[in-house]
């Protein structure tokens, strides 16, 4: 073999192990040196030297001293390449192409840019998966407000570094209101986005639909944070009961798995009870509503409260027998079809046994 070969070899095996070392590093936050060795099949002094050529190409791989000491991938200036399985890629492609259509606003330009440049890389059979999926599914137009990202982004940083922030709230009435606030946490609810935050002037915590936030800025300094209730149970209990007149709890005999379908997480609430039973807490300006949303979920419950909303059933119920019991003498002989039960039934007698308890 003449020398430009072995010269040519060793090059693409460094290289290809160099691309194998960023790889690991960024798949865990830190790697003992000894097992990262292992895992590329090198000694730990030529470790050193392709950490050492690495960080020659600007990626800040840092050391960690001590025993239980390694290397750990920084953040840097730009973005190190990725290397993504075939799930992954496919993931990722999606979640741009739900970005590019109008969840976010503004992200669209971003996201189409993102998916010309993996369209370009893309193997054939990665290609062909998302073409199937591309070709076979349509999306609908949302009724749902969008959101500008660079609000969640602000939102979001405050949060991170506890920076109080300033802003102007719309509520569901229309009323504009300036709030002084200690934001927690962003939880993300199907379309909508809300915003945990303790309300200074109102020594409280409350949540704030995102898409009704306007005019936020940073403001009075930093803040030492507060213990504070879990996020995802504060907000979907403000979104699916507290706003309403009322506020019910049902034990549902179905598991809580069987219902994600049909209680979305600003509607209600699920709590598993066992493994074929869950607690379904959700709220409603009317019983009429509420018994309406129970019903339609074709499975048995029982009302835990209020008991007006219990009471309401048992009303709803008698309505409905008796417009299932109507007597054919009662009905105009030329309003029924001959072929119906009520036509069959003999003048006077109900098509049904008595009325439940």
């Amino acid at each position: 073999m003449s020398s430009l070969a072995v010269i040519l070899d060793f090059v693409l095996e460094t290289s290809a192990r160099l691309l194998r070392l960023l790889t690991l590093l960024q798949s865990r936050p830190h790697w003992p040196g000894t097992e990262l060795a292992a895992r590329l099949d090198v000694t730990p002094r030529t470790l050193r030297r392709d950490i050492q050529r690495l960080r020659d190409l600007d990626y800040p791989v840092h050391s960690l001293p001590g025993v239980a000491g390694g290397y750990r991938l920084g953040s840097g200036a730009a973005l190190p390449p990725l290397q993504l399985d075939d799930d992954e890629a496919v993931a990722v492609v999606l979640s741009l192409r739900s970005s590019a259509s109008h969840i976010l606003t503004g992200l669209a330009e971003a996201s189409l840019s993102a998916l010309a440049k993996l369209d370009q890389v893309l193997p054939s059979r990665l290609a062909q998966r998302l073409s199937a999926l591309q070709h076979a599914t349509v999306a609908l137009d949302s009724p749902e407000p969008v959101i500008d990202p660079a609000l969640l982004t602000m939102l979001a940083a405050a949060c991170r570094g506890s920076q109080r922030v300033r802003l102007r709230y719309r509520d569901r009435g229309g009323t504009q209101s300036q709030r002084y606030l200690e934001p927690y946490r962003l939880v993300s609810g199907g379309y909508r986005w809300y915003l945990m935050a303790f309300d200074i002037d109102r020594a409280d915590w409350r949540t704030f639909r995102v898409d009704r936030i306007s005019e936020p800025e940073t403001a009075g300094g930093r803040f030492v944070p507060r213990e504070a209730p879990d996020p995802a149970t504060f907000v979907g209990t403000a979104v699916t009961t507290a706003p309403y007149r009322y506020q019910a709890e049902i034990l549902v005999h179905a598991p809580a798995a069987d219902l994600t379908d049909r209680i979305s997480p600003t509607s209600g609430l699920l709590t598993p009870v066992g493994e074929d039973r869950c607690l379904l807490r959700e709220g409603a300006h009317s019983l009429d509503a509420m018994a309406f949303h129970l019903i339609a979920l074709g499975v048995e419950f029982t009302v835990i409260k209020p008991p007006e909303l219990a009471e309401h059933l048992r009303a709803v119920a008698g309505r409905l027998w008796r417009a299932s019991t109507v007597p054919a003498s009662t009905v105009p002989a030329n309003s029924v079809p001959a072929n119906s039960d009520a036509a069959r039934a003999a003048p006077g007698q109900d098509r049904a046994g008595p009325p439940p308890p």
